[in-house]
């Protein structure tokens, strides 16, 4: 009964829900941008005031150095009702957003969110909010946070033993998250289980649970030729040119089945089991369509030899260039052979893969591979572990009948993302804890772009979801 009240209360509110989801994504809490410190504080302190609401006691935990001070974390415990005895819950999202850039492809200003229809040909109809953090991932902590406050006015307290964690660095790298979680180690091992909602559904009207995500090995290389600019008429021909030699180093990452060459490369990689398989086959999904939305013929569905485009993205490890540069880039010409170019690039791990270990495996076969004359120079990005669930867990079992629920009797598929959150693999590196992520995105919803958006339909699903998913957790300690 208690739960069926609490529903009905987000039923209720949820016009008001959409309007405090408006205040926040107003905020622009850019946090790679020192400019708008002020302003990843007063999110912080949104969100704050938000689990107060719930009857919690957040607290802002400043985070950084006095030399490079961070952005703080919101924190908040709740020790559950006299008596309890399940599972102590994590809930971890971030209120930081990315920068809007370039401003001049959003249709509305990124940090004045309007609410607009569904688009014409969408296949299901709906009204969206567009904003910068709308789905990343403001909207979907916001579903959380609403489903706390249901909870709390219409039962008086929170049914369950919760920990709450909001970072407001992670898409700046959560460059002090691992040190907050050292820090809090005692509080941490004592949770369960974590939840996360930053990730998505299946489909339009195909919800999901996500039990996997690939890890993160981020590196720059720097070939260095000659200590100056050359002419390329003088010298054109007669010594190394960075950015010939980078790229046809680079060319030599994959091999005709575009497999990675690094030696050891899949040394450790798990592969999906043959149920696994013959389950993400039969998932309804048309790849064709999806390549269709970003422009992109049936053609261009390329990559390693002898696995499907889904089991690539989910249980196979990549190797991607992201950027290379090097030499003249400006307006008009200028015939210079440069004195180094660069590239960046980013290495999608599996379970069982060590980020820290395919690095090395990447520098060392650069060094075999240094065009005479030359020399690398290594900057690490960072990364981090790749994480799994088990699909036997009960803790997935249960947020599969909460999400189910929520969605009307709806099948709740087990998905993996090949997305990377480090948090995931931090937490299970660290302190051995499993996560579930429970997210409420679409494909189409433009994270990091332009007229980023959030459907309100899976802003309402999301909010029901956490509802039911504290009232599963509470019945475990039953």
């Amino acid at each position: 009964m208690r739960l069926e009240r609490v529903r009905t209360n987000l039923n209720a509110e949820e016009q008001s829900a959409i309007d405090r989801l408006i205040e926040w994504l107003r905020i622009p809490s850019i946090s790679t941008d020192p400019a708008y410190r002020a302003e990843v504080r007063r999110a912080a302190e949104w969100a704050a005031d938000r689990l107060r609401d719930a009857g919690l006691a957040p607290e802002l935990r400043e985070t950084g150095t006095p030399g490079a001070p961070g952005h703080p974390i919101v924190w908040a415990h709740h020790p559950g009702p006299a008596g309890y005895s399940g599972p102590h819950v994590l809930f971890y999202g971030h209120y930081d957003v990315q920068p809007p850039d370039p401003l001049e492809l959003w249709e509305s200003p990124p940090f004045e969110p309007v609410i607009k229809p569904a688009e014409r040909g969408e296949d299901v109809p709906g009204e969206r909010v567009v904003a910068r953090g709308a789905v990343d991932d403001k909207g979907q902590v916001a579903s959380f946070l609403e489903a706390l406050r249901a909870w709390h006015a219409e039962a008086g307290e929170i049914p369950v033993r919760l920990t709450v964690l909001l970072e407001g660095e992670e898409e700046s790298g959560s460059v002090n998250l691992e040190r907050f979680v050292k820090e809090h180690d005692a509080h941490l091992r004592s949770c369960d289980v974590c939840v996360i909602s930053d990730t998505g559904m299946l489909a339009r009207g195909e919800p999901a649970i996500t039990y996997g995500v690939r890890g993160l090995a981020y590196t720059e290389v720097i070939l260095h030729g000659p200590n100056q600019d050359l002419h390329s008429g003088m010298w054109g021909g007669r010594c190394p040119n960075p950015i010939n030699e980078l790229s046809k180093v680079l060319a030599r990452l994959w091999d005709q089945d575009r497999r990675v060459t690094i030696p050891g490369f899949y040394d450790d990689v798990l592969e999906p089991t043959p149920e696994e398989r013959r389950a993400w086959a039969d998932l309804p999904l048309d790849y064709p369509a999806m390549l269709g939305k970003i422009g992109l013929t049936k053609e261009a569905d390329i990559g390693e030899k002898g696995w499907t485009a889904l089991e690539r993205e989910w249980a196979r490890p990549t190797c991607d260039i992201n950027g290379i540069v090097g030499g003249y880039t400006g307006k008009g010409a200028k015939t210079v052979i440069p004195t180094h170019a660069s590239a960046k690039i980013s290495f999608r791990l599996v379970a069982d893969q060590d980020p820290g270990k395919i690095v090395r495996a990447f520098r060392g076969w650069l060094d075999a591979n240094t065009p005479p004359g030359c020399r690398w120079e290594f900057i690490d990005h960072g990364g981090g572990f790749p994480g799994t669930v088990s699909t036997d867990s009960p803790y997935l079992a249960a947020a599969r009948g909460a999400l189910e629920a929520a969605a009307g009797g709806k099948q709740a598929h087990l998905i993996k993302s090949g997305g990377s959150i480090p948090v995931v693999g931090l937490l299970k590196g660290q302190l051995g804890l499993d996560t579930l992520l429970i997210g409420f995105g679409l494909d189409d919803d433009r994270v990091h772009s332009p007229n980023e958006k959030f459907e309100l339909d899976c802003f309402r699903l999301g909010m029901h979801t956490h509802a039911c998913l504290l009232s599963e957790f509470a019945e475990m300690g039953g």
